[in-house]
This record gives structure tokens, sequence and C-alpha cells, in this order.
């Protein structure tokens, strides 16, 4: 319902000096049709996405809530100690045939960033299903990472 205010009226818009009375009233109908008054929700619309990371001894399992995402809005990318999950959304609408006098259109774009220690990024695996990126990073064995120097 949101959708339907084109802006709030005490973020800036000068009212009329005589408004006073209806002042609080519009105030009121925008908090009504707002979602401040509902319970915190986390939205590609107005936050980021909720991720949780779990370990095991071989492995990272990164799990990312990613609700009405499709896997070709989704970019993975490995870099040295990090894996990047980016998502960009674009609201498009085909609407042939019709003559628009105004049309708007919303572009979300958001990222992750999640540091992970001891990784091998040759083995990741990730899929999407039910709007939960799974992506599952096999870790180094710690024993690859000593190395035994011999006195000459």
């Amino acid at each position: 319902m949101a959708g339907l205010i084109p802006f709030n009226r005490r973020g800036g818009m000068p009212m009329a000096a005589n408004a006073g009375a209806f002042e609080d009233f519009y105030n009121m109908l925008d908090d009504f049709f707002s979602d401040s008054r509902m319970l915190p929700t986390r939205s590609l619309l107005r936050d980021t996405f909720k991720i949780d990371i779990a370990e095991t001894d071989g492995e990272y399992v990164i799990e990312a809530e990613l609700p009405g995402v499709s896997k070709e809005q989704i970019e993975l990318s490995a870099e040295e100690d990090s894996l990047c999950i980016s998502v960009t959304r674009e609201e498009n609408n085909n609407s042939e045939g019709r003559n628009f006098i105004h049309r708007e259109r919303r572009v979300n774009s958001m990222s992750r960033r999640v540091r992970l220690a001891n990784t091998r990024f040759d083995g990741i695996k990730a899929k999407l299903e039910d709007g939960v990126l799974s992506v599952t990073v096999p870790k180094v064995d710690k024993a690859s990472l000593v190395k035994k120097i011999n006195i000459g």
C-alpha cells in the first residue's frame, strides 16, 4: 500500500501555512498506509538479504534468503579469502500496446561479502532452491598448509 503515496508529507514536503489541522490527518494517513507500522522484516526492496554461515570439518555452507530472485539475477565471485554474493533485480513489466503517460521501474542491487579462512575456491558448489541460495565452499586440509623445512 505504501506505493500509493508518492512522498511522505513529513519528509520535507512543505505544507501550506493554514494546513495545521490537516497536517496531522495527512501524517496519520501516511503512517497507516506505510509499512513502518508492521513488524520489521527483511525485504529486497528495503534491506539487504539475510545470510547464515555454518562450518563443518571439511566445508563452509552459506545460505542466503533470496525470495523471488532467479539464478540469472545472482552473481557469485570468489577472491583470495572472501566470497561475494551480488543480486541485481530489475522490475520489468512488458505492457506492449499501452499508451503510458508516466511509467516507473525499480532496480535493486545489493551484495554481501563473506570472509572465509583456509578455503579451496576450485570446488565451490551453489544451488538456488525455494528462494534460498546454498553455497558450499570446501576447506583446505590444514595439514597441507604446514610446510616442513629441511635444514641443509
